[in-house]
């Protein structure tokens, strides 16, 4: 796989509702918090004022438009900022499982959304670079977004059978083609926007494509082309680690994703990654996750039981 995919693939974003809005005339309603998902929409037809909380200015939303709420903090839509706000869970039902929601009569808008929710500690590595607000605009070369889309609005509204399976495929393209499409802003920092450096992202590449090798600095600027201290400070620049350091991050979240779900005892693990006894790797481990990997382990398995007692 490539990078994003590793990456995407490790945190399983698990979309949990796509629904939609249909809305009308003068209207203006206020989201709750998220819970620590990731907020992805767009716009099929009309236009709307998306504000975020902690975000000082507001962003317009045109028809072809797409947004990431990365953050996971509350928001606005209106059709005018300046009117009263009634409370999202007075339109949309508790229980609904997908579907269009009509508000104050329908046909001047139409919004297409999802929330993705990212399994473990990681999520950090992907959150933390985007901003509280991702803006993607309509474009006319941006047909790999709107097929999606459409076919979304679709799907939510004839509610056919293995609809929920194919609507569920469909959010993780779009969350991946925004992805993709940000990745093209310039001046930004982040394994992310490293991806789209042919040079950078080569190195990258290749520590994703084999973690357990023996990497020096001097093999990756090989792989990237270019001289050793050239390469470390461009690497530094772009992704705002050493190359080094950010193997070693890859590293530990591959091994935190195998103590999760593999099984494997350490020693197996520590050597499958490239270390060559079990307390090197535990070392580097405690660094980087902030406990040892036995910890790590228990305290994955104690909050599993907590999730079987509450949904008993």
């Amino acid at each position: 796989m490539d990078p994003l995919s590793d990456v995407l693939s490790l945190l399983k974003p698990r979309n949990y509702l796509s629904a939609g809005l249909e809305a009308g005339g003068d209207w203006a309603i206020q989201f709750p918090d998220q819970q620590a998902a990731i907020k992805c929409g767009a716009v099929v037809y009309g236009r709307c004022w998306l504000s975020v909380e902690g975000v000082t200015d507001a962003v317009r939303l045109d028809a072809g438009d797409c947004f990431l709420l990365p953050r996971g903090r509350p928001f606005r839509l209106a059709s005018d900022l300046g009117l009263p706000t009634v409370d999202a869970s007075t339109i949309f039902s508790p229980a609904r499982t997908g579907g269009i929601t009509t508000h104050n009569g329908g046909g001047d808008f139409l919004l297409v959304s999802s929330r993705f929710a990212l399994s473990g500690d990681h999520a950090g590595i992907l959150l933390r670079m985007l901003p509280p607000i991702v803006h993607i605009r309509a474009e006319s070369d941006h047909s790999a977004l709107r097929w999606p889309v459409e076919r979304m609005m679709q799907e939510l509204r004839q509610r056919q059978p293995g609809g929920f399976l194919i609507v569920e495929h469909l959010a993780h393209m779009i969350l991946i083609e925004a992805l993709r499409l940000h990745m093209g802003a310039r001046d930004s920092v982040g394994w992310l926007f490293a991806l789209t450096d042919r040079q950078i992202g080569a190195a990258i590449a290749a520590m994703h494509e084999d973690p357990a090798h023996g990497w020096t600095l001097q093999k990756l600027a090989e792989r990237a082309g270019m001289s050793r201290s050239t390469f470390a400070l461009r690497f530094k620049e772009t992704v705002g680690a050493s190359p080094l350091d950010y193997l070693t991050r890859w590293r530990m979240m591959l091994a935190g994703d195998r103590l999760m779900h593999s099984g494997d005892p350490v020693s197996v693990i520590a050597l499958a990654l490239g270390y060559e006894s079990e307390s090197a790797f535990s070392t580097a481990f405690k660094r980087v996750m902030g406990c040892s990997p036995r910890q790590y382990s228990r305290r994955d398995l104690v909050s599993v039981e907590q999730g079987d007692r509450e949904a008993a």
